[in-house]
């Protein structure tokens, strides 16, 4: 076996092979999904926020011409103003998006991620993160025989042992939950909801979507301060709501994303989304010539077997109260509604949760939900 050789990312031939090798290495994988090349191609380049506070480099394996694993390399600064005790903070650097064909490959590429990480002075390796706790955080590992949901990562059972065979440990589980949504909710859930539906202080309504900018502006407030003290929480930057709205909006459907107010004020949300995945299974990664065509007619009336929920919060000072447990049942049973009736649903995703929100925890299983998939990220000190 040839040694691989790692060499940075240099130029567009090297970009374009970076984009398109996990199409090699998922070739007899049938759960993996191909994401739109030119998402990712946009999330590498400047049209993304995240470079606006961020600094990376992305680099490729070589053995001989064969390109054969890659990896990205990136410091973000607003994560190293955060706490340390939270996950992130001072000295603490990320590398993500690694594909490898042999161990021997992925310990050369996580090298060169260290020593570039080093080379900026951080003492940390916070990983996998593809590009940030707000994209596709952690390595899977657990649920290799079912596919990822939409904004999902998937990755084969070797890179675990990979990634701690190169000195890497636990730092913390992300876990999705999944259940069947056709069934009603346990007698206790359904009390909790109509209790909420008498109290006159509560409302609970759909977003306007001819309002969608102010709506987007409001959800990620509330995500902001619900999620401050949160392990890995680093704040969503304007120009950064503005982005994911403008990405999100055409998966947006104004019955599977609730508002919860209290007294007339904002103070919870629940984002749900269609599984895109699902429609971009069968593109390959390409909308054009027919694929734009596919996806356009799936947008319009969307059928699909999963509803993921990827955001769910109320502000700081509701929570671990019992208000806010009532809110989220609430939005939970009206979305779920929604998503049989109108979208032909029958199974709902909850995640990722932190596997020590105690909170988030008890209402998944308080919803008789269960851990289908877990991600890991891991951490070694530099």
């Amino acid at each position: 076996m040839t040694a691989a050789t790692v060499t940075a990312v240099a130029s567009a031939a090297d970009r374009k092979a970076f984009i398109e090798l996990p199409w090699r290495i998922y070739a007899d994988d049938p759960h993996w999904v191909p994401p739109l090349r030119q998402d990712v191609a946009e999330l590498l380049g400047p049209k993304n926020p995240f470079w606006q506070h961020a600094e990376g480099q992305l680099f490729l394996a070589r053995a001989g011409a064969r390109v054969t694993g890659r990896i990205s390399a990136h410091i973000d600064r607003l994560a190293l103003a955060q706490p340390a005790d939270q996950g992130m903070g001072p000295g603490t650097g990320n590398w993500g998006m690694l594909e490898a064909e042999d161990a021997a490959t992925a310990h050369a590429l996580i090298a060169a991620a260290e020593d570039w990480l080093r080379g900026r002075g951080m003492t940390r390796a916070l990983a996998p993160l593809s590009l940030s706790v707000w994209d596709e955080p952690g390595l899977l590992t657990e649920g290799f025989d079912l596919s990822p949901t939409v904004m999902m990562g998937h990755a084969r059972p070797a890179t675990a042992g990979w990634v701690a065979g190169a000195g890497y440990v636990p730092a913390k589980t992300l876990k999705c939950w999944e259940l069947d949504i056709t069934q009603d909710f346990p007698p206790l859930v359904r009390r909790i909801v109509a209790s909420g539906e008498k109290n006159p202080r509560i409302s609970v309504r759909k977003v306007d979507k001819r309002r969608f900018e102010e709506e987007a502006a409001l959800i990620m407030g509330i995500l902001n301060d619900a999620w401050s003290d949160n392990w890995g929480f680093v704040p969503l930057t304007e120009a950064e709501i503005a982005y994911v709205g403008k990405k999100l909006k055409p998966i947006v459907f104004e019955d599977l994303i609730m508002i919860a107010e209290y007294d007339g004020r904002p103070v919870a949300f629940m984002i749900t989304l269609p599984d895109l995945n699902e429609a971009l299974k069968s593109l390959d990664g390409r909308l054009f010539p027919f694929g734009f065509l596919k996806l356009l007619a799936f947008l319009r009336a969307p059928k699909v077997r999963t509803m993921r929920v990827p955001l769910m919060g109320v502000v700081k000072e509701l929570q671990s109260s019992r208000l806010a447990s009532q809110l989220a049942f609430m939005m939970i049973e009206y979305i779920r509604r929604a998503s049989v009736t109108r979208y032909g649903a029958t199974r709902g995703e909850i995640g990722w949760i932190l596997d020590d929100n105690q909170g988030m925890v008890a209402i998944a299983e308080t919803i008789e939900s269960r851990v289908d998939k877990v991600y890991t990220i891991y951490e070694k000190p530099l």
